[in-house]
């Protein structure tokens, strides 16, 4: 499934464990099967009952899901403690070069690895009002190279970021704003959409790198996002694009 398709179903998908399962679906093609997404400094109001805050959903091994909630790892996580630190994405076994980890926070690490979670990584999602939520990736297989799917990954929880927000937030969804792109605008997006880069569109457009940034950044400010990824989301999803 690629991610238009993806986005095609999560459209059509009008609850959180089917909207879920389809994201560990497509992560588990990517070879990621053990996925988490957390609201990490609010609470989200639709959330799985069986997961406590910040937890909102997750496909993790069931015996690390007893412990990691009996033992509110998630005050010692170190991949909880510095999501809000980055920007983009970023891998589990970097964080060690990154930061000087604590005791306890390296043993949560270990303690995943051995419970199956191997070579993960974590993208960063940013609200309004400095809301911030995380969806992560790992995997069970010892061979597993997070760094070659991380575009992959990316785009995919952005998207389900998206559609989440929709299932969660109907009232304050916008369905009823008309949000209008120029051509140019939706152009340099379809582009973005299909992973080039801004001098790959120009030399496709016949512009400027510089040009083809002003209209992608024109296009986030309309559609109300921080990344090209998250507009190309919001882009696909009202059939924008």
């Amino acid at each position: 499934m690629d991610l238009f398709s993806f986005t095609e179903c999560a459209n059509q998908t009008h609850s959180l464990r089917a909207l879920f399962d389809l994201l560990v679906n497509r992560a588990t093609e990517e070879g990621f099967s053990e996925v988490a997404y957390g609201a990490l400094n609010f609470v989200e109001p639709l959330r799985l009952a069986e997961y406590p805050p910040p937890t909102v959903a997750v496909n993790w091994p069931p015996a690390w899901c007893d412990r990691y909630f009996k033992r509110k790892y998630h005050t010692i996580d170190p991949v909880v403690r510095r999501t809000p630190m980055h920007s983009g994405p970023f891998l589990w076994d970097q964080l060690a070069d990154h930061y000087q980890l604590q005791p306890d926070e390296r043993r949560v690490l270990d303690e995943a690895r051995e419970a199956g979670l191997k070579h993960g990584m974590s993208v960063p999602l940013f609200g309004p009002l400095g809301q911030v939520s995380v969806v992560s990736f790992a995997s069970p297989s010892d061979d597993a190279d997070p760094q070659d799917r991380i575009g992959h990954l990316n785009a995919l929880a952005s998207l389900f970021h998206s559609a989440y927000g929709e299932i969660a937030r109907p009232s304050n969804s916008g369905c009823g704003k008309k949000i209008a792109l120029s051509q140019r605008e939706i152009s340099c997006m379809q582009w973005v959409a299909e992973g080039k880069s801004s001098w790959e569109t120009g030399r496709i457009l016949g512009i400027s790198d510089n040009t083809v940034n002003f209209h992608i950044k024109n296009a986030m400010r309309k559609l109300g996002a921080t990344s090209r990824i998250q507009a190309t989301a919001i882009a696909i999803r009202l059939n924008i694009l």
